[in-house]
């Protein structure tokens, strides 16, 4: 499948060849050799600008969206003519503006599309951003969610053969007062461990799914979720960054309604009782603000070790993601973005490790390289659910 965003670009310039083509013929034809008056000059970008942008918008509706009732672009054109029209008042005022300087008529029109294109992008973005944020915020009307425990708690680990034993105990008294003990399910993934971690997992008693090599969080996170089987799931840490404790609020806000809860270190209610080292503060802002480059929502932290999600809805989601690294969760976010589920944030309590194994510098690159992947694999269509997930979807109310 071609890239949704390479037909979004083809189309973008053929209306520009239409804008540019069209004016300037328009020119020709109302000078008849001599100079142009204020409203033909008017007359002449109103009716390209006119033109090209119910090609742009047939085209797409055509060919870049074509079968995609739920693209905001298609489902909200009212916002997206008002940008238009925006976008060609300022192409207006910029054509107007140097017409009397005796600029060639060409080069004054390109210049104008290279403002009116940057206005039309950020009022785009805008306009996604209140979007999303709206959709995002809509809790919906379903059905129990399906499964043959409460809650399920699944922690990822790799070496944690010598802390995993007491995390398992943690997360046991605090939540089996809460939901009871048959009704908890504690699953570790095992991602590859060289040591006992397994082992160490199995004999606190919590299930453990063992992946036969290292591959990385978000194989270990994805392998847990599908595994669980929970009502509501929640992931964590294996150390604990964020105490046993934060899985309550976040088992509330899934039993209350959300399709996904996620945890925020940027909350105004979060407390951090041991802070980072501050280059690992700085490098995490910044992986937040890359995200940026994939996400619509721009939401405060995307990393949060702590997220928790309906459990149908959850394995749609992660029976799609394809990162193994963490940044995984920025597909999460993607496809919660595109599918229209609804997600809220709460406010943790952190205790940032010092013995963690994420390596600042190393680690950024290979989000910064993974979020490239995560673009070209959104452009193509990749995230889309299939029929089966698109029916879980429809029945939990999206």
């Amino acid at each position: 499948m071609r890239s949704r965003l390479r037909l979004f670009a083809v189309v973008g310039l053929i209306a520009t060849a239409i804008d540019i083509g069209l004016y300037l013929t328009l020119r020709n034809v109302l000078s008849d050799g001599a100079d142009l008056s204020f409203l033909q000059v008017l007359s002449a970008d109103v009716v390209a600008l006119t033109a090209a942008a119910l090609a742009a918008y047939v085209l797409n509706r055509s060919f870049t969206f074509r079968g995609q009732r739920n693209a905001r672009w298609v489902s909200h054109p009212l916002s997206f003519a008002l940008t238009a029209l925006v976008a060609g008042l300022v192409d207006l005022g910029v054509v107007l503006a140097l017409e009397p300087t005796g600029l060639d008529p060409a080069v004054g029109k390109v210049a104008a599309i290279a403002v009116a294109a940057v206005v039309r992008w950020l009022s785009y973005r805008w306009i996604l951003f209140s979007e999303v944020r709206r959709e995002l915020a809509e809790r919906r009307v379903r059905p129990p969610a399906p499964g043959s425990f409460r809650l399920s708690v699944v922690v990822p680990a790799f070496r944690e053969e010598a802390g995993v034993a007491s995390s398992i105990k943690a997360l046991r008294e605090e939540l089996e007062p809460l939901v009871g003990s048959d009704q908890l399910e504690i699953l570790v993934v095992d991602d590859g461990s060289p040591d006992d971690t397994a082992g160490a997992a199995e004999r606190a008693g919590a299930t453990v799914v063992r992946l036969p090599e290292n591959k990385g969080k978000g194989a270990a996170v994805r392998a847990g979720v599908l595994a669980a089987e929970g009502r509501s799931i929640v992931f964590t840490d294996a150390d604990l960054a964020y105490p046993a404790s934060m899985v309550r609020p976040i088992l509330a806000e899934l039993e209350d309604g959300w399709d996904i809860v996620v945890g925020s270190r940027r909350h105004e209610e979060t407390t951090t009782l041991v802070r980072a080292r501050r280059l690992r503060e700085l490098g995490g802002r910044g992986v937040n603000w890359l995200t940026h480059l994939v996400l619509l929502g721009r939401f405060r932290d995307t990393q949060c070790g702590i997220k928790g999600f309906r459990s149908d809805v959850g394995r749609a989601l992660f029976e799609r993601t394809l990162i193994d690294g963490f940044a995984f969760d920025v597909e999460v976010f993607l496809i919660a973005e595109q599918d229209s589920m609804s997600l809220t944030e709460v406010p943790v309590k952190v205790e940032n490790r010092q013995g963690s194994s994420v390596r600042i510098v190393a680690d950024t690159g290979k989000l910064l390289a993974d979020l490239v992947r995560i673009r070209r694999a959104a452009g193509r269509g990749a995230y889309r659910p299939s029929p089966e997930q698109e029916a879980v979807l429809s029945a939990a109310g999206r």
